[in-house]
C-alpha cells in the first residue's frame, strides 16, 4: 500500500500492467526455482498445513516464475481470485478496491542475489509464493475480500493507519495455533528464510493471542524482524472477528487512545510466549556503538 496520486505510464487507471511472462529472463527464472527450493524445504512443519495444500493445488512447485494467466485459471476454480501484476506500490483506496473484488495486486519483478534474503519493496516472490497458496482457501480468501470491503470503508473515515497494522500482523506476519502448536501463515515469514525460523524458535519475539483492537492500536517494524507477533485461534475466528466486528466505537476509542509502541505488552494481553526482546536490544545497541 502506498499513497501515490496517479498510476506511471503504461499502466491502467487501477494501476494494473501486463505480466510479460515471457520477458522474464533465465536468470530471474533460476532466482525464483532458488527462492521456492529453499523455503519449500523447511516450511513443511513449520507453515500452517493449508498453505502447502495451496502450494500443491495451484502447481507452484513447477520450476520458473509462476504465469499468472495459468495461475489464474486454477486459482478462479477454487475461489474466484485472480493475481493482477502492478508497477510497485500502489495507493491505499486502489489496493482495498482490488482487494474487494477479489483481486491480489503483486509486484512482477522479482529480487536480484545481493536481495536474496532482504528486500524493501515487495517482489513477485514475496506476492505469489507468500501471498497466493492461502488465497485458495476458502475461508482465508473470504477474510481478504472482507478486509479490503473494510479497508474501504476505514478510508472514508480516515481510519487506514488502523486496517494497515492489521494487515501488517496478520496477512504479512501472523501466526496460527495449529493441532495445538504454533504455525505460521503470515507471507512475510513464510516468504523469509530467516524470519520462518525466527517467529517460532526464537525467544526474542513476544507472541500474543490476537485481539482486533488491540492488533490496530500496535505499531510494528518494516525494516527487521517484528518483536511481537499475534496468533490467531483459526481462520474462521479470524474472519468472523474482522466480518462482524463493529468497527465504527473501535475506531473512535482509537483516535482517543495512543499507539501500543513496538514490543511493549499491556496488562489485557494473552501473552503466549514473553520474549526477552534481546535480537532487538543488540541491534538497537550495535547501532549506538557504530
Amino acid at each position: 500500500m502506498a499513497n501515490l496520486a496517479s498510476p506511471p505510464p503504461g499502466a491502467a487507471p487501477d494501476w494494473t500492467i501486463p505480466q510479460h511472462w515471457n520477458a522474464y529472463t533465465a536468470a530471474e527464472h533460476a532466482m525464483w526455482d532458488r527462492l521456492f527450493a529453499r523455503q519449500a524445504a523447511m516450511l513443511p512443519r513449520r507453515v500452517v498445513p493449508a498453505f502447502m495444500d495451496g502450494l500443491d493445488m495451484l502447481r507452484l512447485s513447477k520450476p520458473g516464475i509462476p504465469d499468472f494467466d495459468e495461475l489464474n485459471d486454477r486459482l478462479g476454480r477454487k475461489t474466484g481470485w485472480q493475481v493482477v501484476a502492478v508497477p510497485g506500490l500502489v495507493p491505499d483506496e486502489v489496493f482495498f478496491e482490488h482487494l474487494a473484488n477479489r483481486r491480489f495486486v503483486a509486484g512482477r519483478f522479482i529480487r536480484t542475489p545481493a536481495q536474496l534474503d532482504y528486500i524493501q519493496e515487495p517482489d513477485i516472490f514475496h506476492d505469489v509464493f507468500g501471498h497466493v497458496p492461502l488465497l485458495a482457501h476458502p475461508v482465508f480468501a473470504d477474510y481478504m475480500q472482507a478486509y479490503g470491503e473494510g479497508g474501504l470503508r476505514a478510508a472514508r473515515l480516515g481510519m487506514i493507519e488502523a486496517l494497515a497494522r492489521l494487515y501488517w500482523y496478520t496477512v504479512e506476519f501472523g501466526l496460527i495455533r495449529d493441532s495445538g502448536a504454533l504455525k505460521l501463515y503470515g507471507a512475510g515469514i513464510v516468504s523469509s528464510y530467516g524470519e520462518s525460523v525466527f517467529a517460532l524458535d526464537d525467544p526474542s519475539p513476544n507472541r500474543i493471542g490476537f485481539d482486533l483492537e488491540r492488533v490496530m492500536r500496535s505499531h510494528y517494524r518494516i525494516d527487521d524482524y517484528q518483536q511481537s507477533y499475534f496468533v490467531i485461534e483459526s481462520f474462521e475466528d479470524l474472519l468472523q472477528q474482522t466480518r462482524d466486528a463493529d468497527l465504527g466505537p473501535i475506531y473512535e476509542r482509537l483516535r482517543g487512545s495512543s499507539p501500543i509502541e513496538v514490543g511493549a505488552l499491556t496488562p489485557t494481553d494473552t501473552v503466549i510466549h514473553r520474549g526477552t526482546q534481546a535480537y532487538a536490544l543488540a541491534k538497537a545497541a550495535r547501532r549506538q556503538t557504530n
